[in-house]
């Protein structure tokens, strides 16, 4: 069952939303719904592969931490 959501926009975002929604060849609600959740599905969630490169940085975040805590860092101008 579909839900029902109002939502208040300036006059300027209106124009933004309605337009990006032409371009799409949708409604502004079908497009605001699209949007959001291609958001929450692609941006807010980390992939399997991003958390092996996360996980694979984290050594040389630690080494450089502890190099800047050490003083054993030049400031390049």
């Amino acid at each position: 069952m579909s839900k029902v959501l109002t939502l208040r926009v300036d006059d300027y975002s209106y124009e933004i939303l309605k337009r990006a929604a032409e371009g799409e060849k949708r409604t502004i609600s079908n497009y605001l719904e699209f949007a959001a959740i291609n958001y929450t599905l692609n941006d807010l969630f980390i992939s399997d592969e991003e958390i092996e490169e996360i996980k694979y940085l984290f050594p040389s975040l630690r080494k450089g931490i502890k190099d800047a805590e050490d003083g054993r860092y030049r400031i390049v101008e």
